[in-house]
Protein backbone atom coordinates (compact mmCIF):
# COMPACT_ATOMS: atom_id res chain seq x y z
CA UNK A 1 0.00 0.00 0.00
CA UNK A 2 1.27 3.52 -0.70
CA UNK A 3 2.26 5.37 1.72
CA UNK A 4 4.49 9.37 2.09
CA UNK A 5 7.56 7.01 2.58
CA UNK A 6 6.97 4.71 -0.06
CA UNK A 7 5.14 6.93 -3.39
CA UNK A 8 8.55 8.10 -4.55
CA UNK A 9 10.48 4.59 -4.94
CA UNK A 10 7.47 3.25 -6.43
CA UNK A 11 6.92 6.51 -9.21
CA UNK A 12 10.44 5.92 -9.77
CA UNK A 13 9.64 2.23 -10.48
CA UNK A 14 6.66 2.92 -12.54
CA UNK A 15 9.73 4.28 -15.33
CA UNK A 16 11.92 1.15 -15.66
CA UNK A 17 10.06 0.55 -18.96
CA UNK A 18 11.39 3.49 -20.37
CA UNK A 19 13.30 2.79 -23.89
CA UNK A 20 15.73 6.32 -23.92
CA UNK A 21 18.28 6.17 -21.13
CA UNK A 22 18.65 9.55 -20.89
CA UNK A 23 14.73 10.27 -20.34
CA UNK A 24 14.49 7.59 -17.73
CA UNK A 25 17.33 9.62 -16.17
CA UNK A 26 15.41 12.66 -16.31
CA UNK A 27 12.17 11.70 -14.97
CA UNK A 28 13.69 9.58 -11.85
CA UNK A 29 15.38 12.63 -10.71
CA UNK A 30 13.04 15.26 -11.08
CA UNK A 31 10.35 12.96 -9.41
CA UNK A 32 13.03 12.33 -6.82
CA UNK A 33 14.00 15.74 -6.64
CA UNK A 34 9.82 17.20 -6.46
CA UNK A 35 9.23 14.81 -3.99
CA UNK A 36 12.35 16.02 -1.86
CA UNK A 37 10.92 19.29 -2.35
CA UNK A 38 7.35 18.75 -1.25
CA UNK A 39 8.59 16.62 1.81
CA UNK A 40 11.08 19.72 3.01
CA UNK A 41 8.56 22.58 2.76
CA UNK A 42 5.63 20.45 4.06
CA UNK A 43 3.58 21.03 0.79
CA UNK A 44 0.03 21.94 1.62
CA UNK A 45 -2.69 20.69 -0.82
CA UNK A 46 -4.11 24.38 -1.21
CA UNK A 47 -0.76 25.36 -2.31
CA UNK A 48 -0.23 22.43 -4.22
CA UNK A 49 -3.63 23.52 -6.41
CA UNK A 50 -2.29 27.13 -6.30
CA UNK A 51 0.83 26.17 -7.91
CA UNK A 52 -1.26 24.09 -10.54
CA UNK A 53 -3.34 27.14 -11.30
CA UNK A 54 -0.50 29.16 -11.87
CA UNK A 55 1.42 26.91 -14.51
CA UNK A 56 -2.12 26.52 -16.01
CA UNK A 57 -1.87 30.09 -16.53
CA UNK A 58 1.64 30.50 -17.86
CA UNK A 59 0.44 28.14 -20.26
CA UNK A 60 -2.64 30.67 -21.53
CA UNK A 61 -0.34 33.55 -21.88
CA UNK A 62 1.91 31.52 -24.51
CA UNK A 63 1.35 32.24 -27.81
CA UNK A 64 3.21 32.66 -31.75
CA UNK A 65 4.83 35.44 -30.48
CA UNK A 66 5.12 35.09 -26.36
CA UNK A 67 6.73 32.19 -24.42
CA UNK A 68 5.72 32.83 -20.68
CA UNK A 69 7.00 29.53 -19.95
CA UNK A 70 10.64 31.15 -21.17
CA UNK A 71 9.91 34.09 -19.28
CA UNK A 72 9.32 31.84 -16.11
CA UNK A 73 12.44 29.76 -16.58
CA UNK A 74 14.89 33.16 -16.89
CA UNK A 75 12.74 34.77 -13.86
CA UNK A 76 13.82 31.92 -12.08
CA UNK A 77 17.40 31.54 -13.31
CA UNK A 78 16.68 27.92 -14.48
CA UNK A 79 17.74 29.25 -18.23
CA UNK A 80 20.77 30.44 -17.22
CA UNK A 81 21.83 28.20 -15.45
CA UNK A 82 20.89 25.85 -18.51
CA UNK A 83 23.07 27.78 -20.86
CA UNK A 84 25.80 27.75 -18.36
CA UNK A 85 25.73 24.18 -17.71
CA UNK A 86 26.37 23.50 -21.16
CA UNK A 87 28.26 26.84 -22.76
CA UNK A 88 31.70 25.28 -22.26
CA UNK A 89 33.98 27.37 -24.61
CA UNK A 90 37.52 27.59 -25.24
CA UNK A 91 39.06 30.37 -23.55
CA UNK A 92 38.47 33.57 -25.91
CA UNK A 93 35.46 32.62 -27.28
CA UNK A 94 32.42 34.99 -27.07
CA UNK A 95 31.01 34.11 -23.89
CA UNK A 96 26.92 32.84 -24.47
CA UNK A 97 23.61 34.07 -22.71
CA UNK A 98 20.38 33.40 -22.34
CA UNK A 99 18.25 33.17 -25.96
CA UNK A 100 14.91 34.86 -24.03
CA UNK A 101 11.33 34.89 -25.21
CA UNK A 102 11.47 36.95 -27.76
CA UNK A 103 13.11 35.08 -31.00
CA UNK A 104 9.96 33.85 -31.99
CA UNK A 105 9.60 35.27 -35.13
CA UNK A 106 11.89 34.49 -38.59
CA UNK A 107 14.19 37.69 -38.64
CA UNK A 108 14.65 39.88 -42.05
CA UNK A 109 17.82 38.99 -44.68
CA UNK A 110 19.15 42.89 -44.41
CA UNK A 111 22.26 43.65 -46.56
CA UNK A 112 25.29 44.78 -44.50
CA UNK A 113 25.15 48.54 -43.39
CA UNK A 114 21.22 48.24 -43.23
CA UNK A 115 19.43 50.37 -40.65
CA UNK A 116 17.15 47.90 -38.67
CA UNK A 117 15.39 50.69 -36.42
CA UNK A 118 12.64 51.59 -38.41
CA UNK A 119 10.74 53.33 -36.41
CA UNK A 120 13.73 55.95 -35.54
CA UNK A 121 12.54 55.75 -31.58
CA UNK A 122 16.20 56.20 -30.20
CA UNK A 123 19.88 57.76 -30.13
CA UNK A 124 21.52 56.52 -33.35
CA UNK A 125 24.24 54.05 -33.72
CA UNK A 126 26.21 51.80 -35.56
CA UNK A 127 27.50 47.96 -34.57
CA UNK A 128 30.16 47.16 -36.59
CA UNK A 129 33.09 44.07 -35.52
CA UNK A 130 33.86 40.77 -37.40
CA UNK A 131 33.19 36.36 -36.84
CA UNK A 132 36.02 34.52 -36.27
CA UNK A 133 37.19 31.31 -35.10
CA UNK A 134 39.77 30.75 -31.73
CA UNK A 135 42.34 31.52 -33.80
CA UNK A 136 41.35 34.89 -35.26
CA UNK A 137 40.78 33.52 -38.75
CA UNK A 138 37.96 35.78 -40.37
CA UNK A 139 34.61 33.48 -41.25
CA UNK A 140 33.18 34.40 -44.87
CA UNK A 141 29.90 33.96 -44.91
CA UNK A 142 29.00 33.75 -41.34
CA UNK A 143 25.43 34.52 -40.69
CA UNK A 144 24.46 37.07 -37.55
CA UNK A 145 20.98 37.18 -36.29
CA UNK A 146 20.53 40.40 -34.78
CA UNK A 147 17.03 41.33 -32.39
CA UNK A 148 16.67 44.20 -30.10
CA UNK A 149 13.89 46.05 -28.56
CA UNK A 150 12.75 49.58 -29.68
CA UNK A 151 13.69 52.87 -28.31
CA UNK A 152 10.38 52.68 -25.68
CA UNK A 153 11.53 49.18 -24.49
CA UNK A 154 9.61 47.05 -26.86
CA UNK A 155 10.17 44.09 -29.07
CA UNK A 156 8.00 44.11 -32.17
CA UNK A 157 6.10 41.57 -31.31
CA UNK A 158 4.75 42.91 -28.55
CA UNK A 159 3.07 46.20 -30.14
CA UNK A 160 2.63 45.47 -33.68
CA UNK A 161 0.07 48.12 -33.90
CA UNK A 162 3.30 50.64 -33.50
CA UNK A 163 5.92 48.49 -34.82
CA UNK A 164 6.52 47.13 -38.60
CA UNK A 165 6.91 43.09 -38.45
CA UNK A 166 10.76 42.96 -38.39
CA UNK A 167 11.84 46.22 -36.78
CA UNK A 168 14.51 45.67 -34.78
CA UNK A 169 15.70 42.46 -36.21
CA UNK A 170 18.17 41.56 -39.42
CA UNK A 171 19.68 38.79 -40.74
CA UNK A 172 23.03 39.25 -41.86
CA UNK A 173 26.06 37.49 -44.06
CA UNK A 174 29.69 38.41 -42.91
CA UNK A 175 31.92 39.87 -45.69
CA UNK A 176 34.91 38.17 -47.22
CA UNK A 177 36.72 38.96 -44.30
CA UNK A 178 34.15 37.86 -41.21
CA UNK A 179 32.89 41.53 -41.26
CA UNK A 180 29.82 42.92 -40.53
CA UNK A 181 28.25 46.42 -39.81
CA UNK A 182 24.79 47.20 -39.17
CA UNK A 183 22.70 50.53 -38.01
CA UNK A 184 20.45 50.74 -35.44
CA UNK A 185 19.41 52.44 -32.33
CA UNK A 186 20.73 52.43 -29.17
CA UNK A 187 18.98 49.83 -26.83
CA UNK A 188 17.72 51.22 -23.62
CA UNK A 189 16.70 49.28 -20.20
CA UNK A 190 13.15 47.59 -20.17
CA UNK A 191 11.36 45.61 -18.20
CA UNK A 192 9.98 41.99 -19.04
CA UNK A 193 6.56 41.54 -19.48
CA UNK A 194 4.85 42.16 -16.58
CA UNK A 195 0.98 41.31 -17.33
CA UNK A 196 1.11 37.90 -17.00
CA UNK A 197 1.83 35.03 -14.31
CA UNK A 198 5.66 35.95 -14.28
CA UNK A 199 4.76 39.68 -13.44
CA UNK A 200 2.49 38.67 -10.59
CA UNK A 201 5.59 36.18 -9.48
CA UNK A 202 7.98 39.24 -9.35
CA UNK A 203 5.50 41.56 -7.57
CA UNK A 204 4.94 38.70 -4.75
CA UNK A 205 8.60 38.28 -4.42
CA UNK A 206 9.04 42.13 -4.91
CA UNK A 207 11.43 42.26 -7.63
CA UNK A 208 12.12 44.42 -10.30
CA UNK A 209 11.31 43.36 -13.90
CA UNK A 210 14.08 45.56 -15.56
CA UNK A 211 16.78 44.10 -17.97
CA UNK A 212 19.64 46.46 -18.80
CA UNK A 213 20.20 47.73 -22.12
CA UNK A 214 21.57 44.83 -24.97
CA UNK A 215 20.83 43.43 -28.26
CA UNK A 216 20.85 40.13 -29.25
CA UNK A 217 22.72 37.92 -31.48
CA UNK A 218 23.47 34.36 -32.36
CA UNK A 219 26.47 33.88 -34.60
CA UNK A 220 27.13 30.95 -36.77
CA UNK A 221 29.31 29.83 -39.69
CA UNK A 222 30.17 26.50 -41.55
CA UNK A 223 32.17 23.80 -38.93
CA UNK A 224 31.82 26.26 -35.83
CA UNK A 225 29.34 25.95 -32.85
CA UNK A 226 26.83 28.36 -32.80
CA UNK A 227 26.77 31.12 -29.43
CA UNK A 228 23.79 32.85 -28.73
CA UNK A 229 25.04 35.93 -26.87
CA UNK A 230 24.24 39.53 -25.83
CA UNK A 231 25.99 42.86 -25.90
CA UNK A 232 24.89 44.95 -22.87
CA UNK A 233 25.67 48.68 -23.54
CA UNK A 234 28.46 49.67 -20.21
CA UNK A 235 26.86 51.97 -17.70
CA UNK A 236 23.46 51.08 -17.96
CA UNK A 237 21.43 50.61 -15.55
CA UNK A 238 20.63 47.20 -13.90
CA UNK A 239 23.75 45.72 -15.10
CA UNK A 240 24.09 44.30 -11.91
CA UNK A 241 20.55 43.54 -10.81
CA UNK A 242 19.14 41.88 -14.72
CA UNK A 243 15.82 40.29 -13.70
CA UNK A 244 17.00 37.18 -15.91
CA UNK A 245 20.51 37.27 -14.16
CA UNK A 246 22.07 36.82 -17.65
CA UNK A 247 25.22 39.40 -17.90
CA UNK A 248 28.59 38.68 -18.01
CA UNK A 249 31.45 41.34 -18.09
CA UNK A 250 33.23 40.01 -20.97
CA UNK A 251 29.96 41.09 -22.87
CA UNK A 252 29.61 44.87 -21.51
CA UNK A 253 30.96 46.54 -24.49
CA UNK A 254 31.11 50.80 -24.60
CA UNK A 255 28.75 52.20 -27.42
CA UNK A 256 31.03 55.40 -27.66
CA UNK A 257 29.56 58.78 -28.77
CA UNK A 258 31.60 60.38 -31.84
CA UNK A 259 31.16 62.42 -34.62
CA UNK A 260 33.93 61.56 -36.91
CA UNK A 261 33.16 62.30 -40.38
CA UNK A 262 35.03 59.53 -42.39
CA UNK A 263 33.26 57.31 -39.51
CA UNK A 264 30.10 58.68 -40.79
CA UNK A 265 30.36 58.15 -44.35
CA UNK A 266 31.58 54.86 -43.79
CA UNK A 267 28.71 53.79 -42.03
CA UNK A 268 26.22 56.29 -43.92
CA UNK A 269 25.43 57.73 -41.20
CA UNK A 270 24.63 61.54 -39.81
CA UNK A 271 26.81 63.25 -36.73
CA UNK A 272 27.07 62.64 -34.29
CA UNK A 273 26.27 59.13 -33.71
CA UNK A 274 27.52 56.19 -30.90
CA UNK A 275 29.68 53.38 -32.13
CA UNK A 276 29.66 49.56 -30.82
CA UNK A 277 32.79 47.39 -32.10
CA UNK A 278 33.74 44.14 -31.20
CA UNK A 279 34.28 40.66 -32.38
CA UNK A 280 32.29 37.60 -31.94
CA UNK A 281 34.50 34.38 -31.70
CA UNK A 282 33.12 31.10 -32.59
CA UNK A 283 34.41 27.63 -31.28
CA UNK A 284 35.44 24.86 -34.03
CA UNK A 285 32.37 22.30 -33.40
Amino acid sequence: MTTDVTVTDEAVASLEGTADPRLHELLTGLIRHLHAFARETRLTQAEWERAIGFLTETGKMCTDTRQEFILLSDVLGLSMLVETINGDRAAGSTESTVLGPFHMTESPVRELGANIDLVGGGEPCVVSGRIVSGDGTPLPGAVLDVWQADGNGFYDVQRPDFQPPGNGRGLFTADAEGRFWFRTCVPSPYPIPTDGPVGELLKATGRHPYRPAHIHFIASAEGHSPVTTHIFVAGSDYLDSDAVFAVKQSLVEDFTPTDDPSLAREFGIANPFRHARFDLVLDRA
